[in-house]
């Protein structure tokens, strides 16, 4: 029976074997120019080994550059998505600054050329009733305001105080079905009322007659009768003159000048004419 494990030469005896072959190679190489032209062949021979041993090595090298790449790709990615988004916010927030210091300038300027005493105040509340127009700004007694008084915004009148708290009062629009105020149009002075209808868009003018002298694009200002709203303040556009033979009125539509669901910043008129009742006390 054949042994299972044959027993070679000793590691020695290999190592003496091969360091002769080596010494031997060595010499020859420095006596006969054959050996350096067997040598340089077997290198030519021996490159596709060198490249198939490489070959490990170099998919490592490729997967990590790779998977380096994909994951500073990613994190560039994510953090130019960030900057984005807040460079994007950023002028967002300058816009809308801008667009309030426009307002503001507005403001100012139209408070330059009213002869009554203004005090700029700003909103920071609206009636959650959408039946009721009215705001909430903040000033109040603090403050010298006063139940009637005047409210504008840079655009024409807004309403006017209802309500006066110690730091906040509370503002009824001109649009509130309960509100009316005497106008006149300021193209032949007829005056007229207008009245709210609880819509933001729109005012109406009541028993205005079929023969008066009023057409679209009328400008409406206050008319200061009831002392209540200083004389020549804008209040709204004529948009719509409807007249029916068979009737004795027209039907009379005006658009308010102030921007009253938008305006942030309004004025509080301070006018010498603190008494007196309005044409329509507002309930």
């Amino acid at each position: 029976m054949k042994p299972l494990f044959v027993k070679g030469p000793s590691i020695g005896a290999r190592f003496l074997i091969l360091s002769t072959i080596a010494l031997v190679l060595i010499f020859a190489g420095q006596r006969f120019g054959w050996v350096k032209d067997l040598q340089a062949n077997l290198s030519i021979v021996a490159t596709p080994f060198y490249w198939v041993g490489d070959i490990p090595s170099k998919i490592s090298e490729w997967s990590d550059e790779n998977i380096r790449s994909r994951k500073t790709l990613i994190a560039d990615n994510e953090r130019f998505t960030a900057e984005s988004l807040l460079l994007k916010a950023q002028v967002q927030k300058l816009a809308s600054l801008e667009a309030e210091n426009v307002r503001l300038r507005e403001l100012l300027n139209s408070s330059a050329i009213l002869d009554d005493s203004v005090l700029v105040a700003e909103m920071v509340g609206v009636s959650p009733d959408p039946l009721h127009h009215q705001i909430i700004v903040n000033k109040g007694k603090k403050d010298g305001l006063y139940v009637g008084q005047p409210v504008t915004d840079a655009l024409g009148l807004m309403g006017q105080i209802i309500e006066v708290g110690p730091l906040q009062s509370r503002v009824l629009l001109i649009t509130d079905a309960s509100h009316a105020l005497p106008v006149q149009i300021n193209r032949n002075g007829v005056r007229s009322v207008a009245e709210g209808v609880g819509l933001f868009h729109e005012l109406i003018l009541q028993h205005v007659a079929a023969t008066t002298d009023i057409k679209v694009g009328d400008l409406l200002v206050s008319s200061g009768l009831g002392q209540r709203f200083p004389v020549g303040y804008p209040v709204a556009v004529v948009t719509e003159v409807t007249i029916d033979p068979g009737q004795a009125f027209a039907i009379v539509k005006a658009k308010p000048s102030a921007a009253l669901n938008r305006s942030r910043h309004v004025l509080l008129v301070f006018s010498n004419r603190r008494e007196g009742s309005a044409a329509v006390e507002p309930e």
